[in-house]
C-alpha cells in the first residue's frame, strides 16, 4: 500500500524536496546577507535578529504557498478560508494600521537609517524641538533620551516622514546625554 503512494505521488514528493532544499539555500543566502549588513552597518544585534525572523516568516510563507500548488490543494476552498482569514485580520488591522506601518518603517529604517545607538539627533518636528541620543532602536519605536533624562518613544514612520539632524556621532560625544 505505502509503495503505492510513493508511486502515485512521486513527482510532487520530488518537487516538495527539490523547492524544500531550494527555499533553505535562498534563506540562509539572504539571512547571512541580512547578517553581513547587519554587521558592515555596526547595526545593534537585536535589529538583525528581528529582520532575520521577518525573512523566516516570509520564507515558510512561501513554502507553504508553494507546496499548496505541487500537492493541488482546491484553490476555491483555500480561497474561501484565506478570504475568510484576512476579512478578520483586516478588521483588526484596519485598527491597528499604525502597527503595521511602524514595522515596515522598522525595517526600512534597518536598511536605509544612517545612524545608530548613541548618536546626537534632532528631529525636524514642532512637538519635539529639542536634541535627544538615541538609545535604542526597536521594530515599532525608536528610543530617545532627552537633556533632561527623559526617554521618549518616537514612532518610526514618524521618523521617516520627519527631517532627522545628526548633531553628533557618538564617536564625537562619549558624554553621553
Amino acid at each position: 500500500m505505502s509503495y503505492d503512494f510513493f508511486e502515485k505521488y512521486q513527482d510532487s514528493i520530488i518537487s516538495s524536496i527539490i523547492i524544500l532544499l531550494g527555499l533553505l539555500l535562498i534563506r540562509y543566502l539572504v539571512t547571512k546577507g541580512v547578517k553581513r549588513v547587519g554587521q558592515s552597518g555596526e547595526l545593534n544585534t537585536s535589529r538583525t535578529r528581528l529582520i532575520v525572523k521577518y525573512v523566516n516568516a516570509t520564507f515558510w510563507i512561501v513554502l507553504i504557498g508553494l507546496y499548496g500548488v505541487i500537492w493541488s490543494v482546491n484553490l476555491q476552498d483555500v480561497g474561501l478560508l484565506l478570504s475568510s482569514v484576512f476579512a478578520v485580520i483586516g478588521v483588526a488591522l484596519f485598527a491597528q494600521w499604525s502597527i503595521l506601518s511602524n514595522v515596515t518603517a522598522g525595517v526600512i529604517l534597518f536598511f536605509s537609517f544612517p545612524y545608530k545607538i548613541g548618536d546626537r539627533i534632532r528631529i525636524q518636528d514642532k512637538d519635539f524641538p529639542e536634541e535627544a541620543v538615541i538609545e535604542d532602536i526597536k521594530a515599532f519605536h525608536i528610543h530617545l533620551r532627552t537633556k533632561e533624562n527623559e526617554l521618549l518613544t518616537y514612532p518610526n514612520n514618524l521618523l521617516l516622514q520627519k527631517g532627522v539632524i545628526l548633531v553628533s556621532k557618538m564617536d564625537d560625544d562619549d558624554s553621553g546625554v
